[in-house]
């Protein structure tokens, strides 16, 4: 897949997505543009620090984000930018409907008026699907949201394939399941996880409270699934993939492998908290994601013990410096 010279804008670069597609771009010889929240302030750029000085970074409210998309005219832009606590957004429904949905309205609406060539990637969620008694889901399965969050992405979704289908657009929506890394939110549980697990074995913590252990997810690591955002782009004609391992696991195999990664028995350490338990809870997510493997070539390479190894790995380095 030849690249040539390419603009690339990505809204939300500093997240974690954000900031694995950015190197990825970067390293395919793209000229990356990025935005991020005028709230978020410095401390937020520790994720693109190491290549910072190769991209141009747009501070913004995002309440003008149409016009940066259309004034940009980039090749691709990947909307990655969101609201994306799912515990939160029960008590931040109307600011997550808001930004959520009207982020992905408003750039698409200046693409269609003033850069209709611009490919455009959708980071909708497998949050989309809602409880689905373990079957695998794929691009046709029915979505039935049941958090706030999930009905923002599950209305992005949409607003994505009507552009594409009634103006034409080259509009693509990437489902993606869980997906992590070290350069996870310090709020998510994964990383809460990895966190506790290197802290209590250099004696600077002595528990973990979390909410559901009963859960499973289909867990993949962020570095591949950006790659299998950047092969939707490349494709002549948009679709909607979902990205995911085909494979998951329980919560507490998650934390048998991090707190063992250390040499320490999690059951003596993890405590369950009602007070952390959310409205509604998914109890199981599995991707199909046959299609993407068919049609774009791709396939997750990290496994879900090297994906762990990994992020307890960057805790303990962060810990000990």
């Amino acid at each position: 897949m030849e690249t040539g010279s390419k603009r690339a804008l990505i809204t939300g670069i500093t997240g974690q997505d954000g900031s694995y597609l950015a190197e990825l771009l970067l390293e395919k010889g793209y000229e990356v543009l990025g935005t991020m929240r005028k709230s978020e302030g410095a401390d937020a750029l520790w994720r693109i620090a190491p290549f910072a000085g190769r991209l141009s970074l747009i501070v913004t409210d995002y309440s003008d984000i149409g016009e940066i998309a259309a004034a940009a005219r980039p090749d691709e832009l990947y909307h990655l930018a969101a609201e994306s606590r799912v515990d939160e957004s029960f008590w931040k429904e109307m600011s997550t409907f808001q930004f959520n949905i009207a982020t992905t309205e408003l750039i698409l609406r200046g693409l269609r008026k003033d850069s209709p060539g611009t490919r455009f990637y959708f980071a909708a969620s497998s949050e989309m699907f809602g409880p689905t008694s373990g079957r695998p889901q794929n691009e046709t399965s029915p979505l039935n949201p049941v958090s706030p969050y999930a009905v923002s992405k599950v209305a992005g979704f949409y607003l994505t394939r009507m552009y594409r289908e009634a103006y034409g657009l080259h509009a693509s929506s990437g489902i993606a399941f869980n997906h992590e890394s070290p350069r996870r939110g310090a709020s998510f549980v994964t990383r809460k996880i990895a966190h506790a697990a290197a802290a209590i074995s250099l004696g600077r913590a002595k528990e973990l409270r979390l909410g559901n252990l009963e859960v499973r997810r289909d867990w993949g690591f962020a570095g591949d699934y950006v790659d299998a955002m950047w092969r939707m782009l490349q494709k002549e004609q948009a679709a909607d993939y979902v990205i995911g391992t085909g494979r998951n696991h329980a919560l507490t195999e998650f934390l048998d492998l991090a707190f063992g990664h250390v040499g320490l028995d999690w059951h003596e350490h993890v405590v369950s908290d009602p007070e952390l338990l959310r409205p509604l809870d998914i109890p199981v997510t599995l991707a199909d994601p046959a299609k993407a493997g068919r049609e774009l070539g791709w396939e997750p390479r990290a496994s879900f013990e090297e994906l762990i190894a990994m992020m307890v790995d960057a805790e303990l380095e962060r810990l000990s410096s």
